[in-house]
């Protein structure tokens, strides 16, 4: 498969050991090619977020292997890991994850700035990020002083902001209303379509119809994966 963005293979993450072991995830596959949005579902507990983390490398598995655009993840030293995920991954949290004493083209710039990108032109990236999600007006807000469901425009603006072409979302329109959240949706699958590649998390049908195949997760496991049968370049006439 070429331009393989994200694959997981034979993943399983135990928390815990002995009798208090709790087994996350159990020998999980997952290969996400550019141009290709994936959906997760499945009930509380079945292990979606948890993929997620380990696909963004904010996790480790128990067993298993995870590459990102090529680089596998086990091994790489706390920098190392760090700036691939500034570089290659776009990370949309469920309870978004700003930083309260940064406004929001602070916060949207960030990653930017960490990764060397000189100020000016890291702003302008910013900035042209909250206007793709109709916020500009908002960057030298803080956010506490914004509404959650704008909180969450922005931290999506950060994960889509700058060059990364993997885009892990975990819920990413839970704090939005129905107009939004498409919105949201159209925009993420319009960046899928021209290069990236995405995992969504969500428990909405109608939110999943956008990807291209569906899997859905039980007690850590896919039991379950669907294909697109019409073109998602439909939904977005």
């Amino acid at each position: 498969m070429s331009d393989l963005l994200l694959s997981v293979t034979d993943v399983t993450r135990v928390h815990g050991t002995g009798d208090a072991a709790v087994t996350a995830l159990a020998g999980v596959t997952l290969q996400v090619p550019a141009g290709k949005m994936v959906a997760v579902m499945g009930p509380s507990g079945s292990g979606k977020s948890t993929l997620l983390q380990l696909a963004g490398g904010l996790d480790s598995p128990t067993a298993g292997e995870i590459h990102v655009e090529g680089t596998a993840l086990r091994g790489l030293s706390r920098t190392a890991l760090a700036g691939l995920r500034r570089r290659s991954i776009g990370y949309v949290f469920q309870d978004f994850n700003l930083v309260p004493a940064l406004t929001a083209v602070e916060n949207v710039a960030l990653p930017l700035e960490l990764d060397g990108v000189r100020l000016k032109k890291a702003r302008a990236q910013a900035i042209e990020a909250l206007q793709e999600l109709e916020i500009a007006d908002l960057q030298d807000r803080f956010p506490d002083e914004v509404s959650g469901g704008q909180r969450q425009r922005i931290a999506i603006a950060r994960a889509l902001v700058g060059p990364r072409r993997l885009v892990l979302a975990d819920e990413p329109t839970g704090a939005l209303d129905s107009a939004t959240g498409e919105a949201v949706l159209r925009l993420l699958r319009r960046r899928v379509d021209a290069g990236a590649a995405a995992v969504l998390v969500t428990h909405e049908a109608r939110h999943a119809a956008w990807a291209d195949r569906v899997v859905f997760l039980s007690d850590g496991r896919i039991v379950e994966e669907s294909h697109r049968q019409t073109d998602p370049a439909a939904l977005l006439a």
